[in-house]
């Protein structure tokens, strides 16, 4: 079982609620400095991963990460799990809003056959390395045709103590309106819910779609981790 604060015990109203809002939710610590540091010593195993990503081969930033293949670590699995059903409560009264006939099984195995009834097969956890200098561009992770509208991610490193800058990023664009960024830090063993491609936003006539991209800023001192869990499944 995951140590820190329990999963059963979120405040999802109140995660709901700043969804809504802003198109992402910050979490209390969800791991421990021990499970941090265990998650980062998996970087080091490749037979856990079925790929790694050099950034800037493909101008994605700098910096690299790697895909986790089936079957997960026993940590990333849970946390994969047990957010997936009130995530998948969220996202369907976001189509509801939305007026899309898309709708989420409450079970991330039902969401899963789905993904692979697509020829979605591959896993998508993923962690993630930055030295000084590295960052991410601004991006959406969507892998095919099926896609689920949350993720989240853990961080793994501390801010200070381990690097500096890094800033997580998320960037909102609006119909006819200028941009919103928001630059989010979260200390090690917490984590951010966001939306992978865009929020609901009540207008005149209704709500419309806000899109949404995620990225990093560049480090300006030390080594940063996270770790990536996205529900969809990749071809």
């Amino acid at each position: 079982m995951l140590a820190g604060v329990q999963l059963d015990h979120l405040a999802w109203n109140e995660i709901e609620e700043s969804l809504w809002r802003t198109g992402y939710a910050k979490l209390a610590r969800l791991l421990t400095a021990d499970e941090c540091a265990d998650l980062i010593a998996l970087y080091a195993r490749p037979e856990l991963f079925r790929s790694r990503i050099e950034m800037a081969r493909y101008r994605f930033g700098i910096g690299d990460y790697q895909y986790f293949g089936y079957p997960l670590p026993d940590t990333v699995r849970a946390l994969r799990e047990r957010t997936y059903p009130p995530l998948a409560g969220i996202a369907n009264r976001w189509m509801q809003a939305l007026g899309d006939q898309a709708s989420f099984p409450a079970s991330l195995a039902d969401f899963a056959a789905r993904c692979h009834a697509a020829g979605q097969r591959k896993a998508t956890p993923l962690l993630l390395h930055y030295e000084t200098g590295g960052y991410n561009c601004l991006h959406q992770d969507l892998y095919g045709e099926v896609a689920f509208p949350l993720q989240l991610v853990c961080f793994l490193s501390e801010p200070v103590a381990d690097y500096t800058g890094g800033d997580f990023l998320l960037v909102e664009q609006r119909p006819r309106a200028q941009s919103i960024g928001h630059a989010i830090q979260a200390g090690r063993g917490e984590a951010v819910i966001f939306t992978t491609r865009y929020r609901p936003v009540e207008g005149a006539r209704g709500y419309y779609r806000a899109n949404i991209k995620h990225g990093v800023s560049p480090l300006l001192s030390g080594t940063r981790y996270t770790l990536g869990i996205i529900y969809h499944d990749a071809k």
